[in-house]
C-alpha cells in the first residue's frame, strides 16, 4: 500500500514525533509498503518532498491508501488530525476522534474510569471547588500535570503549599486544565495494545529510571535514562491483571489500532495511570519493544497497523448515517 506517514506537529513533542515517524516509515518500507513522509511544521504547515500540501475535502491525501499519524501531544493526539483525515476521507492508523480526545485529556479519562469503578490514584482538578482540601488528603508528594500534554512535559511533584502553587502555575502555562494526583506506590509498568474490537495485550514491561528521581522527559528520551525490563518483575497475578485492565480500558475508551496503557503496581495491587493512543514509536520505544518480546518484529507491527486502519475504515463506512 501507499502510506502517508505524518510526523512533527505543533506541540512541544515535535522532535520526538519526527523520530517516531522516521522509524515507522522505515518499518513500513521494510514490510513492503511505499511511504510518503509528511511533515507538520511547528507553524502548522504541512509539507512533503519539499513542497506545501493543500487539502480538498473528500479528496484524500497525496493519493495514499492509508495515513499513519505519528504525532504526539496537542494538535496530533487529541482528535484534531483524526478529524481532518475523516474530512479528507482517508483511512488512518490508530484511534478515532472521540477516543483520541478522551485519552488525551487526563481529567476526562480519569472521570470515565471512575464512572466504571476502575482502580486508579485519587485526583482532582486544580481550581475546582474545595480542590485544596481534597488534595490535602492525597498524601505527599502530590503530582501536578497539564491535563492534555504527554512525555511528562510540565509535570512536577509538590510536597507543600508553596511548591503546589508553583507547580500549578507552571502547569497552567501549558494547559488551563491542570490535574493534581495522589502519590502512587510501587513500580511503573506499561502494556502495549494492538487491535480493534478485540485487542491483544503485550507482556507488561517495567520502567526502571537511571540517574533520575522519576520518569521525566529526560529519563524517557536521553541515552541511558531508563531501562525496560520485559517481563516486568511483578507477580504473575499482577501481570495478568495489568493485561486484563489494559484491554478493558482500551475498549472502554473506544480505542482502535494501537495504544500503550501505563500502570502503577504495588504487590498485587494494580492502578491505571493513563492510556496513550499514539505512544513513542521509534524502534527502541516501549510500545514496539514490548511486542518484539512477544514475537512481533517492528516491521510486522507497522504492517498490522495499516491493515487494522483499513479494517476499521471499511466497517465504519458500512453504517448508514
Amino acid at each position: 500500500m501507499k502510506v502517508a506517514v505524518i510526523g512533527g506537529g505543533i506541540s512541544s513533542e515535535h522532535e520526538v514525533s519526527l523520530r517516531s515517524a522516521a522509524s515507522v516509515a522505515a518499518g513500513l518500507r521494510e514490510a513492503g509498503h511505499e511511504t510518503i513522509e509528511v511533515t507538520i511544521g511547528r507553524d502548522g504547515r504541512w509539507s512533503a518532498d519539499g513542497g506545501e500540501i493543500a487539502f480538498s475535502p473528500g479528496d484524500g491525501l497525496l493519493g495514499a491508501d492509508v495515513a499513519f499519524p505519528v504525532l504526539h501531544g496537542p494538535g496530533g493526539e487529541d482528535g484534531s488530525i483524526q478529524g481532518l483525515l475523516e474530512v479528507l476521507d482517508v483511512p488512518y492508523a490508530g484511534s478515532d476522534v472521540e477516543a483520541s480526545a478522551i485519552c488525551m485529556d487526563k481529567l476526562v479519562f480519569k472521570d470515565l474510569l471512575a464512572r466504571h469503578g476502575l482502580p486508579q490514584v485519587d485526583y482532582c482538578r486544580a481550581g475546582e471547588e474545595n480542590w485544596r482540601e481534597l488534595a490535602s488528603g492525597f498524601g505527599k508528594p502530590l503530582w501536578v500535570k497539564p491535563a492534555r500534554l504527554g512525555s511528562s512535559v510540565g509535570i512536577a511533584p509538590a510536597s507543600g503549599e508553596e511548591e503546589l502553587d508553583r507547580a500549578v502555575e507552571a502547569a497552567s502555562r501549558h494547559d488551563p486544565r491542570v490535574i493534581v494526583e495522589a502519590p502512587a506506590p510501587g513500580k511503573e509498568v506499561e502494556c502495549s495494545l494492538l487491535g480493534n474490537e478485540d485487542p491483544i495485550a503485550s507482556p507488561p514491561g517495567e520502567i526502571v529510571t537511571r540517574g533520575h528521581d522519576w520518569y521525566d522527559y529526560e529519563a524517557k528520551y536521553s541515552e541511558g535514562g531508563m531501562e525496560l525490563l520485559v517481563p516486568a518483575e511483578i507477580s504473575e497475578d499482577a501481570r495478568d491483571r495489568v493485561r486484563e485492565l489494559a484491554r478493558t480500558v482500551f475498549t472502554l475508551c473506544g480505542c482502535s489500532g494501537l495504544a500503550r496503557c501505563d500502570f502503577f503496581v504495588d504487590g498485587d495491587e494494580v492502578l491505571v495511570n493513563e492510556l496513550n493512543t499514539i505512544p513513542g514509536f521509534t524502534e527502541t520505544s516501549v510500545y514496539g519493544k514490548l511486542f518484539e518480546a512477544d514475537g512481533i518484529p517492528y516491521p510486522e507491527l507497522c504492517d498490522r497497523l495499516v491493515k487494522l486502519a483499513l479494517e476499521r475504515y471499511e466497517k465504519t463506512r458500512s453504517y448508514e448515517f
